[in-house]
């Protein structure tokens, strides 16, 4: 089972699956869109397959691509989820654009300024204090990356 999105051509488990592959087996897949998202993609992984004697089964749209009809389907149907594909990613970015024009925060929560600044004091004491970058990270709840990334920027 892949977990990766079915837009990226180079995923490690369809490669897997591709290679383990023999002539007469079936490659089972539940729709379309899971193999490929690009048509181009799509068409390369059917046509390598049908050299290799290998059939291609999508459980969702039923469809015979040994005939011309079910090659028609399986083109269309490539193209619709490429577009679909194209759609989402074009709202995505207009909804991230439209977010940072607001002003919106993007990303995760950031740690509360007061820890910190706490965790910066005690690494900029740690000669005395003894304690490790580790155990100021434990006592202020800031993580160890943190720390070192605000050190590095005021230079601590």
């Amino acid at each position: 089972m892949e977990k990766q999105s079915g837009a990226k051509s180079d995923r490690e488990e369809l490669i897997k699956a591709l290679d383990f592959l023999r002539e007469g087996d079936k490659l089972v897949v539940y729709k379309i869109d899971r193999l490929a998202r690009s048509t181009f993609d799509l068409q390369k992984i059917a046509k390598e397959l049908a050299e290799r004697g290998i059939a291609l089964v999508f459980i969702k749209e039923q469809i015979d691509f040994s005939t011309p009809s079910g090659k028609l389907m399986f083109t269309m149907l490539g193209a619709i989820a490429e577009f679909e594909r194209d759609l989402i990613k074009d709202r995505t970015t207009e909804g991230r654009e439209r977010a940072k024009a607001k002003g919106t925060h993007m990303g995760r929560k950031g740690k509360d300024e007061k820890d910190v600044k706490k965790a910066l004091k005690l690494f900029q004491e740690r000669e005395s204090n003894g304690l490790s970058v580790n155990e100021i990270a434990k006592m202020t709840g800031v993580p160890r990356s943190t720390i070192y990334a605000k050190a590095k920027e005021t230079r601590l």
